[in-house]
């Protein structure tokens, strides 16, 4: 072999060398100003642990039937800020936050020795867990979004344990979950778990405060009902330590729920909400969904997009007030567990 040969071979081979080391051994900018999480609860915050994993959450109401709340993709308890105590003053209403969101506790690798906490089938499993640690022996599941899809799951994994669900834009198909697929370019996802990117991943998902403004607003039907006072709510997350981290971990995670195939399982009352101007997941989308089961509930909502409960209260707690109160469901003595 020539020695002009040689060195066009060992170029290449060096430059690859060196890129994949970089990541390994350069510093990387630490988060400023972050704290933990339990630091930054409000006085009606309560945390729990729940399956290994310390969750926060908040409780309103007496009694059952139960209302138990699952929020979003990259959202949080914030989310039922307008229906929690009205939901509350009919039912023990119970919102929490996701692993990988909010105030609840965010693991890092090599600290959990069971199932990945941020895995959609995991939070499933913890939605239940959590009905056991309050002493819920049912419950409303209401999912907007990816939580109506882990609410989906947890009703077909549990169904004895749901006596209804009320799913709101119900995110069940690829691109519209908030997973990595959305979030990471097509060519980055097949990398993101190696060691070089979970290492330089969180650096990537530390300008969420640029696309969380865009989602934000595509979220609304009239995003100018974003005031600035709400956006302190928003993005209190993420001042708890290690979000960056989670998040990545939250996205490696991140797989679409393959539960699609077996919606005709679910027996019990669905109510399935929907704004007429839903441009995260179409509302098309989530009315083709509601005609598949035979008995569910179609309300589409005027004026309003994806996130209802945040922009629509009145008419969201109108439709669950109705669709509940035409469900016969047991009374059961008030939950004594914090």
């Amino acid at each position: 072999m020539s020695r002009l040969l040689r060195t066009l071979l060992i170029i290449p081979s060096a430059i690859l060398g060196i890129l994949l080391l970089l990541p390994l051994v350069v510093p990387l900018p630490p988060l400023r100003d972050t704290v933990p999480p339990q630091q930054l609860a409000d006085p009606d915050s309560l945390f729990a642990e729940v399956r290994g994993v310390l969750l926060h959450k908040k409780l309103a109401g007496p009694s059952e039937p139960c209302y138990l709340l699952l929020h979003g993709f990259a959202s949080s308890v914030f989310s039922w800020r307008e229906v929690l105590h009205p939901l509350g003053a009919q039912s023990l209403t119970v919102a929490y936050d996701r692993p990988g969101f909010g105030l609840t506790e965010r693991p890092m690798p090599g600290e959990w020795t069971d199932e990945n906490p941020y895995s959609p089938s995991f939070q499933a499993d913890l939605a239940v867990g959590l009905m056991d640690r309050l002493g819920m022996e049912r419950a409303i599941l209401v999912g907007n979004s990816a939580g109506g899809a882990i609410a989906i799951h947890a009703a077909l994994e549990y169904p004895e344990r749901v006596a209804a669900l009320v799913l709101i834009s119900p995110a069940l198909y690829s691109g519209s979950s908030g997973g990595r697929s959305r979030w990471l370019p097509q060519w980055l996802a097949p990398l993101a778990a190696t060691p070089q990117l979970r290492r330089i991943g969180p650096l990537l998902v530390r300008n969420i405060q640029t696309w969380a403004r865009d989602l934000a607003e595509r979220s609304w039907h009239d995003p100018s009902k974003i005031t600035d006072d709400l956006w302190p709510g928003y993005l209190m997350p993420l001042k708890a330590e290690n979000w960056d981290r989670a998040f990545w971990e939250f996205l490696l995670a991140s797989e679409p729920l393959d539960v699609t195939g077996r919606l005709g399982e679910l027996t019990m009352p669905i109510l399935v909400i929907t704004g007429d101007d839903d441009r995260v997941v179409p509302t098309e989308q989530t009315i083709q969904l509601a005609g598949g089961w035979k008995d569910a509930r179609l309300v589409v909502l005027p004026e309003c997009g994806h996130v209802p409960q945040e922009e629509c209260p009145g008419a969201f707690l109108e439709a669950i007030e109705d669709f509940v109160g035409k469900l016969e469901l047991p009374k059961a003595a008030p939950s004594t567990v914090p």
